[in-house]
């Protein structure tokens, strides 16, 4: 059965609830697109023979040895060491900078604290309702829809520029037709640049109306918006 976007709006928004507290919006984010990322590539490409993934996931980074970390006392160093660090060895384009610390006794407490506030995370995207391996059309982008509304409430909660993290789809779409991008006149060759791409929202709408593979190319001097967009 496809995923509801009602049911992974609702997953999101408690994974948040269990971070807030510690940190503000502008921190927990990270960890929240961290757990979407690796729960979108481990259920969409970590079974399928179809599929080329865009990441690698080495053996023992997946979600499911995520899940197998939960009420481990060493759960965030084993988040940092086995997943994350296994993640940027596997993929050149990744890099540490790109990944929250998953063993911040300052933002997750300490302790049994942490192991409580990681394991609850886990246990939110593990829900059998989250299952993104039943959207594999190519024109599917729940993904996306997903990254947008986190987007829109990052940025109000943290009192933030909603520019400073994406740009509005309508305005993509419009910026899109503005430049002739668009399955009839776009070529495998085309390349899309964006000097200030932020977390990369407008590249990913300018793919999406070119209706084919084309080559995106950004800059961003927020390093940890640059991340966001790799």
């Amino acid at each position: 059965m496809p995923l509801k976007k009602s049911d992974l709006y609702a997953s999101i928004w408690a994974s948040c609830d269990e971070l807030r507290g510690g940190m503000d919006a502008s921190q927990y984010k990270d960890y929240v697109l961290f757990m979407l990322f690796i729960k979108y590539i481990s259920d969409k490409y970590g079974n399928s023979t179809d599929y080329a993934p865009p990441v690698t996931i080495p053996k023992g980074a997946s979600f499911a040895d995520m899940i197998a970390l939960k009420g481990k006392p060493d759960i965030g160093d084993r988040i940092n060491t086995q997943v994350i660090q296994s993640l940027i060895d596997a993929n050149a384009r990744l890099a540490r900078s790109d990944f929250p610390d998953f063993n911040d006794p300052n933002r997750l407490g300490e302790g049994q604290a942490m192991v409580e506030r990681l394991s609850n995370l886990i246990g939110i995207f593990q829900k059998p309702e989250l299952d993104f391996s039943q959207n594999r059309a190519d024109h599917d982008d729940i993904l996306g829809d997903a990254y947008e509304y986190l987007m829109r409430h990052f940025a109000t909660e943290s009192g933030k520029s909603k520019g400073q993290f994406y740009t509005p789809a309508e305005v993509s779409r419009v910026i899109a037709q503005v430049i002739g991008i668009g399955p009839k006149n776009t070529k495998a060759s085309t390349t899309a640049y964006d000097p200030t791409c932020g977390s990369g929202s407008l590249l990913l709408k300018v793919a999406a109306q070119a209706g084919k593979h084309i080559t995106l190319e950004g800059q961003e001097r927020d390093v940890t918006t640059a991340g966001l967009a790799r």
